[in-house]
């Protein structure tokens, strides 16, 4: 049977994106102890999407958002689901720091990108880093 293990963290406030980044180093190292480790580049990408999504929930959202992470045989599965309808808007990047990358980022880095919206409200955003 292939691996799969899963994180999954409520987040809320301005460290979140650490507090993601940190639960999920932790819960990777964990499940990969003993075994072949990812290779770091996949991890590094990882943490980065969820990073940019996380803060981006944070940010444009009335609430929180959840954060699910997946680790797969073949991949690591990234969803954040938060209280919004309203879809990420690619927007002209900014040199001097003012955001503008990270849909951009989530996009090039990660596979399978998609958006699933929710009856009762909200959405999740999925992506996938390869192996």
């Amino acid at each position: 049977m292939p691996l799969q293990l899963i994180l999954h963290l409520d987040l809320h406030g301005r460290s979140a994106a650490a507090q993601a980044r940190r639960a999920t180093r932790a819960h990777l190292d964990a499940a990969t102890s003993g075994e072949e480790s990812l290779p770091p580049l996949t991890t590094d990408t990882a943490l980065l999407l969820i990073s940019e999504l996380v803060t981006n929930a944070v940010r444009h959202t009335s609430g929180g958002c959840l954060l699910e992470v997946r680790l797969a045989s073949d991949g690591i599965d990234i969803e954040v689901t938060d209280t919004s309808d309203a879809e990420p808007e690619p927007r002209r990047p900014d040199r001097r720091g003012e955001g503008g990358w990270g849909w951009h980022l989530v996009n090039r880095l990660g596979s399978d990108v998609g958006i699933r919206h929710h009856a009762a409200g909200g959405k999740t955003i999925h992506v996938r880093v390869p192996r």
